[in-house]
């Protein structure tokens, strides 16, 4: 598969989609033929089609049945609610756009409808009264697979963990940072977080692991604690984005992909240089009808900002911002460390208003 990912040797170029062609064209390799080698995916398709491959190819890696089992909300949250039976998380499978008002109704408000087996944060909304739900109806197919569950309150982590022979190693977490719709606008660390409660959320991410059968491999979950303790909101087989990875790196010195790939392939941990630093990182999104200047200045200011350690645009040179963002895709971030959390919250807040300045750098489409 073509990658630019630091550290790659060899492109081997396919259409990993296709599972015929991805197993042909990586059963080729020496390393594969001798069982020295996995099959990796960072995201929610690629973690499918790896472990499809690693299973055909008799790889180490997830196995497809646990990377499915974590994509079905509704089980997995079935499943969940196991792991605290005294007060689980009022949900509500819904196949007809049409229903959704009663449904909420039933669940009470405000609550939470996502697709069973969405990605990326894409369809999720958050409805607050029946009004909100007939509008929200419009915006599904008549004939849907939704998924409808109460709103859970409260601080709101992103834990990432490494799993080896079922065996659940946390490698770290973050404060996730979300607006009104629930659309993350970044994230923090270190999390201050009392021993009871850290333990308690090892054990909520290491008990779902579990129940969906994940042995090998990462995983990226994200946990609510509400007044009642964690609860879960979704988990997935794959490491978190790549800024997120860049975050835990940023902070403490984890290398999340690199941990990742060194168990995948039985070699030793990567080394690890502890920064002791707060870290954060914040999303920039722009308005529709804006469109990026070949040299942009709003994005050197950012870089030059002390404390910034990387800004991204995610949008092509040229390119013009067609529609608000969706889920968890942005239009750009910045990434920022300091001495301390008020620091780094300065720093990012000056980066992210040079680069969201028009004048800047961005210009006005007519």
């Amino acid at each position: 598969m073509p990658s630019d990912r630091e550290g790659a040797e060899r492109r081997v170029r396919t259409d990993w989609r296709d599972h015929r062609l991805l197993v042909g064209a990586v059963g080729r390799l020496e390393a594969v033929r001798h069982g020295r080698a996995a099959v990796f995916g960072f995201d929610a398709a690629g973690a499918l089609a790896a472990a499809r491959a690693n299973e055909e190819l008799g790889l180490p890696g997830t196995p497809t049945s646990a990377v499915t089992a974590l994509m079905d909300k509704a089980a997995l949250r079935a499943r969940s609610n196991t792991l605290h039976p005294a007060r689980p998380v009022s949900f509500a499978r819904c196949g007809r756009a049409a229903t959704l008002p009663f449904l909420t109704t039933l669940i009470g408000y405000p609550c939470v409808i996502k697709p069973r087996a969405g990605t990326e944060g894409e369809g999720v909304r958050l409805v607050r009264d029946e009004a909100e739900a007939r509008a929200a109806a419009r915006g599904y197919p008549e004939v849907t697979d939704l998924l409808v569950e109460e709103y859970l309150e409260g601080p709101e982590l992103t834990v990432e963990a490494l799993s080896r022979t079922g065996r659940h190693r946390i490698l770290g977490w973050s404060r996730r940072l979300t607006g009104p719709r629930l659309t993350a606008t970044g994230h923090d660390v270190p999390v201050a977080l009392d021993p009871a409660t850290a333990e308690a959320v090892r054990a909520l991410v290491r008990g779902v692991l579990d129940l969906a059968g994940h042995r090998d491999g990462p995983s990226h979950t994200e946990v609510i604690l509400t007044a009642r303790g964690p609860r879960l909101v979704e988990a997935h087989a794959r490491p978190g984005g790549e800024e997120f990875s860049r975050l835990l790196r940023a902070a403490h010195g984890t290398d999340v992909l690199g941990l990742a790939l060194a168990a995948g392939l039985g070699l030793p941990d990567p080394v690890r240089s502890p920064r002791a630093a707060y870290a954060g990182l914040r999303y920039v999104d722009f308005p529709p009808g804006r469109r990026v200047d070949g040299f942009r200045p709003g994005l050197a200011a950012a870089r030059a900002v002390p404390g910034v350690v990387r800004v991204q645009l995610e949008i092509p040179p040229g390119a013009t911002v067609r529609r608000p963002p969706t889920g968890a895709r942005h239009h750009a971030y910045v990434l920022a460390t300091a001495a301390g959390a008020d620091a780094v919250a300065r720093v990012l807040d000056r980066a992210a208003g040079l680069m969201s300045q028009p004048e800047a750098g961005f210009a006005n489409c007519p």
